[in-house]
């Protein structure tokens, strides 16, 4: 390594002396009390397994339609410990994993599909302001960013799409990209304007559950789902203290469900990692431009995201990786080593503030199908749903996908039913340690691409036929 090299691993290691190992978004003084764990057995008319962003739509959406029916939430840990409570965060109207991921998967339902991820967020946007949910909102729009030549081929495409579907969208060239934000590498953009920005995801969490719990949601938190069985008028869900007999179930555990192997043979535990730093200077944050503080990522399929907080901090995201097993939790992912790679792309990305503080970094799991976005599976003749499978957007999707798993679980026909999505399920993922290795050499082959080519585009082109067209 040369004498520049030394010098950036140094600034990194400086950078993540005093870090954090815990999501920003959570350690804040007023997050909300501990509900109580279950102790006993009880009857609900509906029982939701998670109190994440699925599970909390799914609670007020429950009680917005039906005020008298009893609702239940209960909770392995407590509410948005976990994929509700560190992601980026940014804000975007599809439903399906960006436009380019809609188009692939549901060419023939894009006019519907679109229309639905409006009145989705819109709905979102309403259901903030009328409850007053103070949640950090800012509705700056979204900015995507080409960093070489495919990418701007890729980009040039989306924006047909975007101008296709009625999107008020708008491209870039490196001029104007950079008086928008004073990034080297970023070479092309497209500024989506309307319906999208950023929030505060645990505090929109944490306004959501207060909002059931003013609805007449019950919740019990420290109360993991051990096991289930069917019985003649609902589900039995089992859990360490007690029971609890429910007509309906809905499982909004996304990437957490180690109790039901066949939402495990669809759904790999992905680990998305996240630096946080220190907030920045006045002097820093006019160097660095970002006036319209849009959401940012670019186009890759191993890419890096980033946004401003309310205090000015920024957050970038994007260094994936994968634990034998599904692990959810590795030790390794509490030191700074996994960190490493993703800071010196911050400080690449923006040179002008190389060397800040790295004040928290946290990973953890998003659940990663073939489709890339929410899937639906039935247990017990359709008592009990699952309602997961986010790999990035979930914040404001998983307010629609919870409205469609109440109408399955009700047996309530709306027209969101009969789309393509709600009957299908995605690919079946091998078992380890076939799993494993085949996302280790991915993630290799996508890391070292540029450099060495070869057998890596054999590799592509298989994941392309498996249903995972990923680009280098």
């Amino acid at each position: 390594m040369d004498e520049r090299g030394d010098t950036v691993i140094e600034q990194v290691k400086l950078a993540l002396e005093d870090t954090k190992f815990t999501p920003f978004w959570l350690d804040d003084p007023n997050i909300p009390n501990v509900e109580e764990n279950l102790k006993t057995h009880i009857k609900t008319d509906l029982l939701i397994v998670g109190s994440g962003f699925t599970g909390l739509w799914s609670a007020v959406q429950a009680k917005e339609q039906k005020p008298n029916r009893s609702v239940v939430v209960i909770e392995a840990n407590t509410t948005a410990i976990g994929a509700s409570g560190r992601p980026g965060a940014i804000l975007s109207p599809s439903l399906m994993h960006g436009m380019e991921n809609t188009d692939r998967l549901f060419q023939d339902e894009m006019n519907v599909l679109e229309r639905l991820g409006k009145e989705n967020m819109d709905q979102f946007r309403r259901t903030i302001e009328k409850y007053n949910i103070e949640c950090d909102v800012e509705w700056s729009g979204e900015l995507i960013v080409a960093m070489d030549e495919q990418g701007v081929s890729d980009l040039e495409n989306e924006y047909k799409l975007y101008t296709q579907y009625g999107h008020e969208a708008y491209l870039l060239e490196k001029e104007a990209l950079q008086k928008e934000i004073h990034a080297p590498t970023f070479i092309k953009g497209l500024w989506s304007k309307q319906r999208s920005g950023t929030i505060h995801p645990a505090k929109l969490a944490w306004g959501l559950k207060r909002v059931a719990k003013d609805l007449g949601v019950i919740f019990y938190e420290h109360t993991p789902m051990i096991s289930s069985t069917s019985e003649k008028d609902g589900v039995r869900v089992h859990t360490p203290n007690g029971s609890i007999q429910a007509k309906k179930v809905i499982l909004a555990t996304n990437a957490f469900t180690r109790h039901k192997k066949k939402i495990r043979a669809r759904v790999a535990a992905i680990r998305d990692r996240i630096v946080m730093t220190e907030p920045l200077t006045s002097t820093q944050l006019s160097e660095l431009g970002w006036a319209n503080r849009q959401g940012i990522f670019d186009t890759r399929s191993q890419l890096n995201y980033m946004r401003l907080t309310k205090d000015n901090r920024i957050l970038f995201g994007g260094r994936l990786g994968y634990f034998y097993g599904n692990n959810t939790d590795p030790i390794y992912d509490k030191s700074p080593a996994p960190y490493v790679r993703l800071v010196q792309a911050l400080y690449t990305t923006f040179p002008t503030i190389a060397g800040i503080k790295i004040s928290h970094a946290w990973s953890g799991p998003i659940a990663l199908t073939n489709r890339m976005t929410v899937h639906y599976q039935q247990f017990y003749q359709g008592k009990m749903i699952y309602a997961g499978g986010y790999s990035g957007f979930g914040v404001t999707a998983s307010r629609f996908a919870a409205r469609i798993a109440l109408a399955i679980v009700d047996d309530k026909e709306i027209p969101e039913r009969q789309l393509s999505f709600t009957k299908a399920v995605p690919a079946w993922i091998p078992p380890e340690p076939f799993r494993w290795i085949g996302i280790k050499l991915t993630f290799y082959a996508l890391d070292t691409y540029k450099v060495k080519g070869g057998w890596r585009d054999a590799w592509f082109y298989l994941l392309k036929k498996m249903g995972l067209p990923l680009k280098p």
